[in-house]
């Protein structure tokens, strides 16, 4: 049976400091980081040798892993300059490195709404191998996270995209293929043979809104069943994206504040972070038991 290793995107508790999402992760249970944000001035991306050789040493003092780096790499224009942002991707691995994350995420790139996917394959495959590549060749593992818009936001695109760019490994989340219509029991078939970890989030096709795991129409909960089959270690990485009501300090308190936050939202980024975090907790307890 699979080892889960919990993992989130720590920045989704609200605190814009590595000492608070270290605290947030250790409140909840979760053992390792996925690093994206740290406030509206740094992110992963942005991020210095110097910055991450700081963060790593405040990491091992408080017995913290990264999981992976949670980067924006291939989330721009298939048309936009490749140059300029695999030369910041080269940096961001170096980051990884210094951190001592096994994985760095990338996307498949996005298009206008008249372009041809067809036409822009080749394009696609050769600018994420580039990257897949140098990750590679300096001890990182790349994984494709499937997303709504990018050419990888399919089933099948990202099996195109797995089976012909090596050194490349697959990100599963069912949230982002509910989003985009799929099938998610049909996409972690034909994907969980490349598929390297997974992102813990859920939606509704209702309306493609995030709800916590298990509360909506990704099959996470037959998902995890099958990932449980695995041998060795399957980081979960939690990504609660879910609706945080940011007028709630506004308004008064007691029930009037409750009547007028939205249905689903919640009165915090920490509250979402730890309804996300309980939510698959649950969900862990009843497959594993």
């Amino acid at each position: 049976m699979a080892n889960f290793i919990l993992s989130a995107f720590s920045d989704e508790c609200g605190e814009a400091s590595l000492s608070g999402q270290i605290a947030a992760c250790k409140a909840n249970g979760i053992t390792h980081m996925e690093l994206r944000g740290f406030g509206k001035a740094l992110n992963i991306n942005t991020l210095s040798a110097s910055q991450a050789k700081e963060m790593k040493r405040e990491l091992d003092d408080s017995g913290m892993l990264v999981g992976s780096i949670g980067s924006g790499y291939g989330k721009i224009n298939i048309k936009d300059d490749f140059a300029s942002h695999f030369e910041a991707f080269k940096r961001t691995v170096e980051v990884a490195n210094i951190l001592a994350a096994p994985y760095i995420r990338l996307f498949s790139f996005y298009f206008e709404a008249d372009d041809d996917y067809a036409l822009q394959r080749g394009r696609v495959l050769e600018q994420v191998q580039t990257m897949a590549d140098y990750a590679h060749a300096n001890g990182v593992l790349a994984c494709h996270e499937n997303e709504k818009g990018i050419y990888g936001d399919t089933a099948d695109r990202c099996l195109d995209l797995l089976r012909n760019c090596s050194h490349l490994r697959g990100v599963f989340d069912p949230a982002n293929f509910v989003q985009c219509g799929e099938d998610t029991l049909r996409a972690f078939e034909l994907l969980e043979p490349y598929t390297e970890y997974l992102h813990m989030k859920d939606a509704l096709f209702a309306d493609s809104s995030v709800v916590p795991v298990g509360k909506g129409d990704g099959n996470v909960k037959a998902i995890l069943s099958a990932a449980a089959k695995r041998t060795g270690d399957v980081m979960l990485t939690l990504e609660p994206h879910l609706q945080v009501f940011d007028g709630l300090q506004n308004l008064e308190t007691g029930g009037e504040t409750r009547r007028a936050m939205p249905k689903g939202a919640y009165e915090s980024h920490a509250a979402s972070f730890k309804a996300a975090s309980d939510a698959l907790h649950a969900l862990l307890v009843e497959i594993c038991a």
